[in-house]
């Protein structure tokens, strides 16, 4: 890769990441996690789109998804996941964001192309409340991401807000339900639904019985 070519890159993972804040916040903002006054109206991408007015809630959004940059630059990244767990810390429902982004063609696509396709996503999403289910009492969510590899720790600071989950896993494969997908160059992106199965057991599965590193 030359050095345009990892510029090109650096910029889509920035768009990228900047899309994944606004996503998450109108995630939360969906399921009625927090009350409606807890956010305010913004355009973004020339879509209405919400944005947490509470501080400490716009600072995690904001470095859960800036933190994922330098994974996502590098490749790292196969899926974000913004989880919703019950009383008794129990996954209940996870919206997935299943990304790869190719940057040998990451120069071959202008911002404003890569900007109307993700618009798109966010226009899904305003329009999903029927698809969500409602959330037990107490419950909590957080945002966890799937990594191809763990990555090598060096002198660097990045990641460091970034911690191995002790998040449990379903036993049997979730139902899933499809909400929107790009299949383009340089980003292929799905975002789907993930609910457990109607058989699925009390026994839940640890997070290193699975295989995948996550980092939350």
């Amino acid at each position: 890769m030359n050095l345009k070519d990892d510029i090109q890159s650096g910029e889509v993972g920035r768009t990228v990441v900047e899309f994944m804040e606004v996503a998450i916040t109108m995630i939360v903002f969906l399921k009625g996690f927090y009350p409606t006054a807890a956010f305010e109206r913004r355009r973004y991408m020339n879509v209405v789109v919400q944005r947490a007015r509470h501080p400490e809630l716009r600072d995690y959004i904001h470095s859960a998804a800036y933190g994922l940059l330098p994974f996502i630059q590098k490749g790292l990244v196969e899926r974000v996941a913004v989880i919703f767990f019950s009383e008794d810390n129990v996954p209940v429902e996870r919206f997935i964001f299943k990304l790869t982004i190719n940057p040998s063609s990451a120069a071959l696509v202008e911002e404003g192309q890569l900007e109307f396709a993700l618009r798109s996503f966010l226009i899904k999403l305003s329009v999903s409340k029927s698809l969500v289910k409602p959330l037990p009492q107490n419950c909590r969510w957080e945002v966890t991401a799937y990594l191809r590899s763990l990555p090598q720790v060096g002198s660097s600071k990045e990641g460091e807000l970034w911690i191995p989950t002790d998040t449990k896993q379903w036993q049997n494969p979730p139902v899933i339900t499809p909400v929107k997908s790009l299949n383009s160059e340089p980003l292929c992106l799905q975002l789907y639904l993930e609910h457990p199965s109607l058989s699925q057991p009390h026994n839940l599965v640890k997070p290193n019985a699975a295989h995948e590193p996550q980092v939350r």
